[in-house]
């Protein structure tokens, strides 16, 4: 092989291997609540949507949102075939740039964390009831592309169902049906049939 093309490819792996371990950074806006509206949660009779990668889901509720992207996490383990992204969103004072650069977000284990250094730049129980772990199942596969490409302070708007998820074998997992929870169990199993993302207020 030539030197020069040895080089090219060296230099197209190790920056691929860039973008896989430092992905973009968080898009920011200027102070103020970005995303004003509640998301829309309407209890509906159970509903099976049948066989979806090996778990039977029945839809609960319909449910809209249009948020803030805060983190988005790739799982690899716990269902990840039918659940392979857990995205957090946050809307009202959990949109607000101001709020954000106080609060440090993570995710791990199928869980949304925050912390904050002396006091929190809102009240805690605030925090917790204007953001939310979402565990995506995408019901197409521009869906799946949008999630995917999903970049924290991006603005998106997600459409489908909150669901519960059985399997063969005893495995059951149940979503969330509320907002203002926090711990295990929190977090909403959301079947996404419809999704939009940008920069900017949809």
């Amino acid at each position: 092989m030539k030197p020069w093309l040895r080089r090219a490819i060296f230099a197209v792996l190790v920056g691929g291997a860039g973008c896989w371990l430092w992905p973009q950074s968080a898009l920011r806006h200027p102070p103020g609540v970005l995303i004003a509206a509640e998301p829309v949660q309407r209890l509906i009779a159970a509903q099976p949507l049948g066989d979806v990668r090996g778990f039977q889901l029945t839809a609960v509720a319909t449910y809209a949102i249009q948020a803030r992207v805060l983190r988005t996490k790739r799982s690899w383990a716990d269902a990840a075939d039918l659940v392979p992204y857990d995205v957090a969103l946050g809307w009202g004072p959990m949109s607000d740039q101001a709020v954000l650069d106080r609060l440090d977000v993570s995710q791990g284990n199928r869980f949304f964390f925050y912390e904050w250094q002396n006091e929190p730049p809102i009240p805690e129980r605030e925090i917790a009831c204007h953001a939310a772990n979402n565990h995506v199942i995408a019901a197409n596969p521009q869906v799946a592309g949008v999630i995917r490409k999903l970049r924290a302070g991006q603005v998106v708007k997600l459409r489908g169902y909150l669901v519960n998820a059985t399997k063969a074998g005893g495995f059951r997992w149940p979503t969330s049906l509320t907002r203002t929870d926090t711990g295990n169990g929190a977090c909403e199993l959301f079947y996404v049939d419809a999704a939009e993302a940008g920069n900017d207020v949809i």
